[in-house]
């Protein structure tokens, strides 16, 4: 009996270490060569936006109902990488992604400072212009439909919905306006104000609905224009919205 305990515990020991471990940063760029790979920056989205690793998408770990959004994008059965700025965030986040049923989590030992130390590639960091009001406007002022996207690419939901909307867009042969949800902030402002004003300066709302959604849900009756806006905030999981032009 006690061999069988022991043996036991050894292999409940075994498949912890399989599910989370904490690497440098060699082995760290290493394992992101791998194809299925989902880079996570638990940073802060002021701290991505000095810098951050090549394809890395982007939740907060210490505003917990972010956090717990956002990952419900990820694939719990591939493996998922994971940074801060020293460690100490994604430590604890590696963990909270084991303990809710990821098989495979992998933590970036020093964080990001780690990794500049060795002279990796960073992307980001750079100011980028905000979209002007004055395209955004003419961009929905005409009679065809046009799908408004608000997201970004360190989102996590937002790059779970690209395939469907691309797909849907082809489908539809309606014209798509990205919006940068996180940087197009004055262009976010009026898209906010649309979204839960009656009486939209440019348009009248005529269907909003809530969450991520498939080509069937987008297929539904469209108007003359159409916005897919983000619930809540940037980078959270978009609606889609109805309206016609005045």
């Amino acid at each position: 009996m006690k061999n069988f305990i022991a043996i036991a515990a050894l292999l409940c020991s075994v498949t912890f270490a399989n599910a989370q471990q904490t690497v440098s940063a060699d082995m760290f760029e290493k394992g992101l060569r791998r194809t299925d790979v989902q880079l996570l920056d638990v940073r802060t989205a002021r701290e991505f936006k000095t810098g951050h690793l090549p394809n890395a998408l982007q939740a907060d770990f210490t505003n917990k109902e972010e956090f717990a959004h956002r990952v419900k994008s990820l694939d719990k059965s591939k493996p998922v990488f994971v940074y801060c700025l020293v460690g100490g965030r994604s430590g604890a986040a590696a963990k909270w992604l084991a303990d809710n049923g990821f098989k495979d989590v992998t933590d970036l030992s020093g964080g990001i400072n780690a990794w500049r130390a060795e002279s990796k590639p960073i992307a980001g960091g750079e100011k980028v212009p905000q979209m002007r009001m004055d395209h955004y406007e003419q961009a929905i002022s005409g009679s065809q439909w046009i799908l408004v996207d608000v997201g970004a690419e360190w989102c996590p939901p937002c790059r779970k919905m690209a395939p469907v909307v691309k797909q849907f867009t082809e489908e539809k042969k309606i014209k798509i306006l990205n919006v940068d949800g996180g940087n197009d902030t004055d262009v976010m402002k009026s898209i906010t104000a649309s979204s839960t004003s009656p009486a939209p300066r440019s348009a009248a709302a005529s269907r909003f609905t809530a969450g991520c959604s498939n080509r069937i849900s987008l297929s539904k009756p469209l108007p003359p224009a159409i916005t897919r806006i983000p619930q809540g905030q940037a980078g959270k999981c978009s609606s889609i919205s109805g309206s016609s032009t005045a």
